[in-house]
Formats: C-alpha cells, sequence, structure tokens
C-alpha cells in the first residue's frame, strides 16, 4: 500500500479548472519527482494534499493518506496531521519564517503545537533538529534571527521545522530555485539523506529537470492542471512519449543561436582596476576598534564592445557588490572604474547622468523593480530622463511601440499595467526598459534565474538576437552556471571577493584550473551525468 494516493483530483475555482483528474502516488523511502512550468498544477496540487486550498476552490477526487481518506477529515484533524505527519518546505524561506521570532522559537514551535513537551524538551529536539540539517550550535545558536542567516541557512531551517517530529511525508515546492549551485546541491542531499535514513516519502515539485534525474525515483510531468506522463526517472527520460514532456526536455538544454562567439580582444568598453568594497562592521564594544568586511577585493577585468561577459560565484561571494558599482550605485574604496574611457566610479552631476545612460540594468524579478501603478509606456520610458533633450509624447509613445516589438511584444502592449503579464512577458519589459536608452553595456542580475525552462529559452534567444543586432555588451551575473556557458563569451569566477579564474567560457568549463571553480562544476545539476550515474549503478546492482 502507498503511504499517499492521490486518484482524480479536480479542483475548480468557480468555473475555471485548475486540476483535471490528477491521480499520483507516493510510498515510504520514496522520491516523486513533480515537474511543470508555471501555473501546471504543481504547487495546486500540494496545496490539495495538505487541504490548504484557496476559500472558493471546490476539490472533489479521492486522497488517502497511510490508508484513511482525508476527506473525512476535519479541520481540527487536519491541523493535527499537517506538521506531524505530513510536512511542507516552501519556495522562498524568508517570507515562511517569522521575521521577528528566533529560529529556535520557529522551530520548537511545531514540537510545542504537536506534543505535551515542555519548553526546554521542544529546544532541546530543536537544537538536535537543527544540528542534523548543518546548523551546529556552536556556529548557529537558537536566538539567532532569520534575516541574520544566508539564503541556504534560512531554508534549512524551513527544513528543519518541517522534520522536526520526523514526518511521513515531505512536501517541497521548489526548495532551491534562488540558491547557488552549491548550496543548492547541499540542500538536495540534504533531503535525498533524511528520506534515505527516516524512510519518509517525498513530493519534490520543481521545473528543474536535471535535479529530478539526480533524485526523483519516478517522476510526473504536468501541464494545464493534468499529469501528461508519469514513470520511473531513467526509462522515462530516456523514452519521452508526450510532446509537452520532449519540449521541456529540449528546452532545458537549449543552447542560443548566435552569429558569433566573439574573443576578448580589441579596446575595452568597461575596464574595472583593482576596485575595493569595503563595508564597515559593528563595533564589538564601545570603545573597541571599528571594523570591516572586504566584500571586493582589488579585482580587475576588462568588459569589450559586443562581448558577453559572465560573472559567476556562490551567494555572498561579492557579485552583487561589485556590480552594483559598476553601475555607480554605490562608491568604492580603491580602485577605479572606466566607462570607454571616462571614469565611472567618481563621476558626478552630468556627466555621471551622461555615463549612466550608455549602462543599463536587468534585475532578477521585474515585478519588484516596477511601479504596479504605471502603465507600460511610462515604466519603459523611464531612462528617457537621463536624456539631454526629452523626447516629445509622439516621439516618446513610437520608440515604446518600436522596443516592445523588438523583444516580441506588441505595441498595444504599452497601455497595459504590470500585473496583466506573466512572467516571462514582464521579463521582456524589463529588457525594453534597459535597451531604449541604446545603452553600450546591459548588467543581467539573475536576470533568468526564476523562470521556467522554456521561458528562460526564449528569453536567452532574446538576449542572444539583440546582443548580435543591436551590438550591446552584456554583463550576465548568475549562479545558474548552464546559463552562463550558453550565452557568455567569457566568464569570470569569483569567491570570498576576488576573481579566482577568468578566461574563454569553454576553456573555463572545460578545464577548470582553480579547485572553486570546480567545485561549482561538480555542483551544477546534470542532466545527461545525472541519467549515466543512475544506469551505471543500476547496473552494478544487477551484477
Amino acid at each position: 500500500m502507498s503511504l499517499l494516493d492521490v486518484r482524480d483530483l479536480t479542483v475548480t475555482i468557480r468555473t475555471d479548472r485548475i486540476l483535471s483528474a490528477v491521480s499520483l502516488s507516493v510510498g515510504e523511502g520514496e522520491i516523486l519527482g513533480l515537474v511543470g512550468e508555471s501555473g501546471s498544477g504543481k504547487s495546486m496540487t500540494a496545496l490539495s494534499i495538505m487541504r490548504l486550498l484557496p476559500r472558493l476552490a471546490q476539490a472533489s477526487g479521492e486522497i488517502r493518506f497511510d490508508g484513511e481518506d482525508l476527506a473525512g477529515f476535519s479541520e481540527a484533524k487536519m491541523c493535527d496531521l499537517r506538521g506531524r505527519d505530513i510536512g511542507m518546505v516552501f519556495q522562498e524561506p524568508m517570507t515562511a519564517l517569522n521575521p521577528v521570532r528566533t529560529i529556535g522559537d520557529q522551530v520548537a514551535e511545531t514540537i510545542l503545537l504537536h506534543t505535551q513537551s515542555s519548553k526546554g524538551d521542544a529546544a532541546d529536539v530543536a537544537r538536535k533538529t537543527l544540528e542534523r540539517v548543518g546548523l551546529p550550535a556552536e556556529k548557529f545558536p537558537l536566538t539567532r534571527y532569520p534575516h541574520e542567516l544566508s539564503g541556504g541557512q534560512r531554508q534549512r531551517v524551513v527544513i528543519a521545522m518541517a522534520i522536526a517530529l520526523r514526518p511521513k511525508l515531505l512536501i517541497c515546492d521548489e526548495p532551491t530555485t534562488a540558491l547557488d549551485v552549491t548550496t543548492q546541491a547541499q540542500v538536495l542531499e540534504l533531503l535525498t539523506g533524511l528520506v534515505r535514513e527516516d524512510g519518509l516519502g517525498l513530493i519534490m515539485i520543481t521545473h528543474d529537470l536535471a535535479v529530478v534525474a539526480g533524485m526523483a525515483d519516478r517522476v510526473a510531468i504536468m501541464r494545464q492542471g493534468e499529469i501528461v506522463e508519469e514513470g520511473e526517472t531513467v526509462p522515462l527520460f530516456r523514452q519521452m512519449q508526450h510532446p509537452y514532456s520532449k519540449a521541456l526536455l529540449s528546452a532545458s538544454t537549449h543552447v542560443p543561436q548566435r552569429e558569433q562567439v566573439r574573443g576578448g580582444s580589441g579596446d575595452a568598453l568597461l575596464a574595472v582596476k583593482q576596485v575595493v568594497r569595503d563595508y564597515p562592521l559593528p563595533r564589538p564594544s564601545i570603545f573597541a576598534k571599528r571594523r570591516s568586511f572586504r566584500a571586493v577585493d582589488h579585482v580587475e577585468f576588462e568588459l569589450h564592445r559586443g562581448e558577453n561577459l559572465g560573472l559567476v560565484g556562490e551567494s555572498g561571494c561579492g557579485k552583487s557588490t561589485l556590480s552594483r558599482a559598476v553601475l555607480a550605485l554605490e562608491a568604492v574604496q580603491g580602485g577605479s572604474i572606466e566607462l570607454d574611457g571616462e571614469v565611472l566610479s567618481t563621476a558626478s552631476g552630468d556627466a555621471l547622468k551622461r555615463l549612466r545612460r550608455r549602462i543599463q540594468v536587468v534585475f532578477q524579478d521585474p515585478y519588484g523593480s516596477f511601479n504596479p501603478r504605471h502603465r507600460v509606456e511610462r515604466l519603459v520610458s523611464e531612462p528617457f530622463f537621463l536624456f539631454d533633450t526629452q523626447p516629445t509624447v509622439t516621439e516618446r509613445r513610437k520608440r515604446v511601440e518600436e522596443m516592445l516589438e523588438k523583444v516580441g511584444l506588441t505595441s498595444r502592449d504599452a497601455d497595459k499595467f504590470p500585473h496583466e503579464f506573466s512572467g516571462g512577458q514582464r521579463q521582456r519589459i524589463a529588457i525594453a526598459r534597459a535597451l531604449i536608452s541604446e545603452p553600450a553595456i546591459v548588467a543581467l542580475d539573475e536576470a533568468v534565474s526564476a523562470l521556467d525552462v522554456s521561458i528562460r529559452a526564449q528569453i536567452l534567444d532574446l538576449l542572444a538576437s539583440l546582443s548580435d543586432r543591436l551590438h550591446v555588451s552584456y554583463l550576465f551575473i548568475s549562479h545558474d552556471l548552464s546559463v552562463v556557458r550558453s550565452i557568455t563569451d567569457r566568464v569570470l569566477v569569483m569567491n570570498a571577493g576576488k576573481i579566482v579564474e577568468q578566461g574563454p567560457t569553454e576553456q573555463v568549463f572545460g578545464n577548470p584550473q582553480h579547485p572553486y571553480t570546480r567545485s561549482l562544476l561538480a555542483a551544477t545539476p546534470n542532466l545527461e551525468q545525472a541519467l549515466r550515474a543512475r544506469e551505471a549503478a543500476s547496473d552494478g546492482l544487477a551484477h
């Protein structure tokens, strides 16, 4: 008998059908990968299992957990089940954690709610659970707050909350999407270890096929609220039948077509010379000398005209700090940054305004960088304030419409609001805004990390096409090494504030010299390598 057995689950909200006859099962000690794009119904399936559907949602079908039909459970009985027998890990740990409560209190809360333990006993269990997920007491006392931890550490706290009472089933909804590759590898190894050690069932919801190939026993692929294909991991990936499954697989390994791959020769458009960026730290005592943290340590590199340059590294390595300095959003304590021969790092007034017109940025979350009350026309035309002579209303409208069409949207989209678009369409609007001032350089800060594989492939194709047509240079900042490899000419590898390795992209990826670069590449999920490893392990067991 399966631990979880879902049969013909259908969910409607008013007249819209969200899920249609979804059937799946998970056994003890088994990992089920639930794969699909945004809007495919993955998260709604998880919420249905947890009985946490929106107020207007209506569900039918059967959900049996440990032999019992959850449809007959009262809300009080479901509250007792959640956290004790079924745990859930959400995508964004900072929103799943209470910012004003310590991590110890939040892990202990689960124990206090579901058992008769005293506060002291609950704190002891919380401490052991946090140590189990890689947060030892000497470095991470129970008195820490969420904002004092990195993204990967916060995700470990959320996992600790979910497994504190050793549940029978764990549901993880995109738990590694925003994490760098080494942290992601650690979290995935942790989750797999919990399954093997405790025998719990795990539903891994993700759009990353390489992650699923490396850890799942079985895979179910969802599209528009239906499961279109399901089976054991290796046979399913090797012999995909459904056109949608094949399209997902193709998009996950997609490499944009470029007219030419440019080298690192010629005039330097951007020259970063021995840049240093320090942040002051709080004094340990009132009379102690103030210390500082060096986020960028004598970094030096060049970006050439028409070149795509990648900047990779883990969270906290200094990538974002360096990018803010390059964009003249933060001052530097040493060195200089030159744009086309002019010093950008010390420019001010009209000179800074003129230089900023030549370097624009596309952020990871376009919705967060847009004013939701403004229409697309106003959002895309924002860089015009950098111009000495402002375009007329008619000219501004014409240029906005032309740019929207260049990025694959329509002129009619200029009159819409950001909430009327999908994530991929909003990213196209962000690209249009970055390019409308005709910059020489566009910095792309994790611009595709939160997108589905098919949307990501479309955006990468768009960026490659625009680079060729407009001769713009990209500074591509990302923790996704597969994306960087597919679109950049050269790559910089950053660790602890320093550039530890740089060179032509294929050379660095194909023959890494620095141990840190090798560790990054080893931690990056690779679909084909994962499948071969599982096939080899299966052959070994057979013999």
